[in-house]
C-alpha cells in the first residue's frame, strides 16, 4: 500500500495520494527522505604534539618544586624564562596538567577565614529576641555625623531603647543595653541580643554586661548583609520618611527628630509585618483587642452589604505566632572560607 502510495503521489500528490488510499502524509514524506548514516567513531589517537609522559612528569615536578609551589603557572612561566632561559611548555599546558592532577585552585598560602554558622533565632513573645545596630545621621557640616543606637524587639518590632550620641562608643552601648533591660523587667537567660560583628557590639564592655544579665549574644555571619533584617528595615523606614533632613542642624535636633520618630514608630505605624498592628499593641499584648474591635466592624459592614464582598465574610489578618532571623527547619548553610 505504501509503494502504491508513493507512485499516485507523484501523479496526483501527496495528499491526495495518502487520502484516497488511507496512508499518512507523514509517512510518504518519511520515504523521501535520505537514509542518515551515522558517523564513524573517531579513532584516539596521540597528539602530535602532546608532551611525552617524561615531559609531563618534569613540567609537575617544577611545578610541584619548593620554590614554584606558592606562585601560579603564568609566574613560573616568566620566571622560567627570564632568569634560567628555559622553555617547558605553554603556560596553558601548565594548567591542563595540573587540572589533570586536581591542583586547579588557590596554589599560594593564605590565610583562610574559618566556616560561621548561620545565627538562627526564633522568638514567639516579646522580649525574648532583640537586635540592635547604630546607624550614621550627617550633621550641619560635611564630616560631622551623630550615631542613632537602636534597640529592637523582633517578635512585636517595638523599638525598646534607643539614644543618638555624637561617637560609636561600647561604653554607651552598655549603658543603653543594661537601662532598657531593666525598664523592660528582663529576667535572667530570657533574652537573646542579636547584633552585627562591629566593634561596639563585639567589645568588652557589651559582653561583660550579656554576663552579668544572663543576656545571650548572637552574631551576624562576616561580610553576610542579610542576618540583621530587622534594624535594618527600621533603619530604612527612618530614612525613608518624607520629613527626613539631608543634615542635621545639631545634636539636639537629631535627638528631636529621632523620639518623635520612635514615637511615631511604636504607637502610630501600622506595620505590614505585623497584620497592620502597631508595635506597640504588639509589645504590649493588645493585639487580641484590637483585631476582635476590627472583625466586629467588618461584620457590620458585610451585613449591611453582602454583595459588595466576592469572597463571602471578610476576615481581618492575623500576626505571625513566631518570627526568626534565618528560618529554622532548613538546613543551616554554612559560610564558605573566602580566599
Amino acid at each position: 500500500m505504501r509503494l502504491a502510495a508513493e507512485e499516485l503521489s507523484r501523479d496526483v500528490g501527496v495528499s491526495r495520494a495518502s487520502r484516497e488510499l488511507g496512508v499518512s502524509r507523514a509517512t510518504l514524506y518519511r520515504r523521501r527522505r535520505p537514509e542518515v548514516v551515522a558517523a564513524p567513531t573517531p579513532v584516539e589517537r596521540t597528539a602530535v604534539r602532546a608532551l611525552s609522559d617524561e615531559e609531563r612528569t618534569a613540567v609537575l615536578a617544577v611545578l610541584h618544586s619548593e620554590r614554584f609551589a606558592d606562585k601560579a603557572p603564568a609566574e613560573v612561566f616568566a620566571t622560567l624564562l627570564d632568569q634560567e632561559q628555559q622553555y617547558l611548555c605553554s603556560i596553558r599546558t601548565m594548567y591542563r596538567l595540573l587540572e589533570a592532577n586536581d591542583e586547579v585552585r588557590e596554589r599560594r598560602n593564605q590565610r583562610r577565614h574559618p566556616a560561621h554558622a548561620k545565627p538562627v533565632l526564633v522568638a514567639r513573645s516579646p522580649n525574648q529576641v532583640w537586635t540592635w545596630d547604630i546607624t550614621k545621621l550627617r550633621g550641619p557640616q560635611k564630616w560631622v555625623l551623630y550615631y542613632l543606637y537602636v534597640l529592637l524587639d523582633i517578635f512585636s518590632r517595638y523599638v525598646v531603647g534607643w539614644m543618638v550620641a555624637e561617637r560609636e562608643c561600647a561604653a554607651l552601648a552598655e549603658k543603653l543595653i543594661g537601662e532598657t533591660c531593666e525598664k523592660q523587667g528582663v529576667g535572667r537567660k530570657q533574652l537573646t541580643i542579636h547584633a552585627d560583628r562591629g566593634g561596639p557590639m563585639t567589645a568588652s564592655p557589651v559582653v561583660d554586661l550579656y554576663a552579668r544579665l544572663g543576656i545571650t549574644s548572637s552574631h551576624s555571619q562576616p561580610r553576610v548583609s542579610n542576618d540583621n533584617p530587622y534594624s535594618e528595615s527600621q533603619f530604612k523606614t527612618l530614612k525613608y520618611q518624607p520629613e527626613f533632613p539631608d543634615r542635621f542642624g545639631g545634636l539636639g535636633h537629631a535627638r528631636s527628630f529621632s523620639g518623635q520618630f520612635m514615637h511615631w514608630y511604636n504607637e502610630e505605624h501600622h506595620h505590614s509585618g505585623l497584620a497592620l498592628l502597631t508595635p506597640s499593641d504588639m509589645h504590649h499584648e493588645r493585639a487580641g483587642q484590637v483585631l476582635a474591635e476590627r472583625q466586629r466592624v467588618l461584620d457590620l459592614a458585610y451585613a449591611a452589604h453582602p454583595e459588595r464582598f466576592v469572597r463571602g465574610r471578610p476576615t481581618v489578618p492575623q500576626p505571625r505566632a513566631e518570627v526568626w532571623i534565618n528560618q529554622p527547619g532548613k538546613e543551616l548553610e554554612i559560610e564558605e572560607p573566602t580566599q
